[in-house]
């Protein structure tokens, strides 16, 4: 059984006005939707919580903590990175990856979130 919309009269200056707003944000909403499907992967939003919490980390310390191989965390890391929500910095051999704070806004609450609700103590 599908429901139908029973609505008698259409306001035409709401329609107006929301089809405007949208049209303004355009870019912003392209720029969410680009982070949430970048993050809704589990994998990833456990490197950029952790990036996140540490500030920044190597792909063999990350691979330790999340228990999969280098080549793993590396793959998901270029994905991030293509994506300008994580930026590299090569000291010596290692490379460090940390988020680019600007390009995380939309998910920067969740992350604190997460964060915040990590470093509270167990319940008894």
């Amino acid at each position: 059984m599908s429901k139908t919309c029973i609505r008698v009269l259409a306001d035409p200056v709401q329609i107006k006005e929301c089809k405007e707003s949208l049209n303004q944000l355009d870019e912003q909403l392209d720029q969410a939707t680009r982070i949430f499907n970048l993050s809704g992967n589990p994998m990833r939003l456990k490197i950029l919580f952790l990036l996140f919490k540490e500030g920044e980390m190597c792909p063999c310390d990350l691979s330790d903590v999340l228990d999969i191989s280098v080549g793993g965390v590396s793959q998901h890391l270029r994905k991030l990175k293509d994506g300008k929500l994580v930026k590299d910095k090569k000291v010596g051999q290692t490379v460090f990856y940390s988020l680019i704070e600007e390009n995380i806004r939309v998910i920067k609450p969740v992350l604190k979130s997460l964060f915040d609700n990590n470093k509270r103590e167990p319940v008894s």
